[in-house]
């Protein structure tokens, strides 16, 4: 059974040169299960972004947040949803974020 993007290509594709292949950056998104974001998610998202800093992965879907990602020590672990939730716009806050190790 074939296993690589490749194999399936040259079994399914009649003509497999022709076929269109997704850029590594797509391959990524597609595993990691990439959703576009709307245009007012994007504004939300950005607002997020400016006010809890860089470091934090932030995800929006509507009007809620999901923070991930390592901070520094636990005033920190508690900031930082804080200031998402002052954010206008976020209704939620999935905190999920962790102390780092280091």
């Amino acid at each position: 059974m074939p296993k690589t993007y490749d194999e399936i290509t040259r079994k399914t594709v009649p003509e497999p040169d022709s076929s269109w292949r997704p850029s590594p950056e797509q391959v990524k998104q597609a595993q990691e299960g990439y959703r576009a974001m709307d245009a007012d998610e994007q504004q939300l998202h950005a607002r997020v972004v400016a006010a809890v800093g860089a470091g934090i992965d932030v995800e929006v879907t509507g009007d809620r947040v999901t923070l991930r990602g390592q901070v520094a020590d636990a005033e920190a672990l508690s900031r930082i949803p804080e200031l998402a939730r002052g954010v206008d716009g976020v209704a939620h806050v999935d905190d999920q974020l962790v102390v780092s190790s280091k």
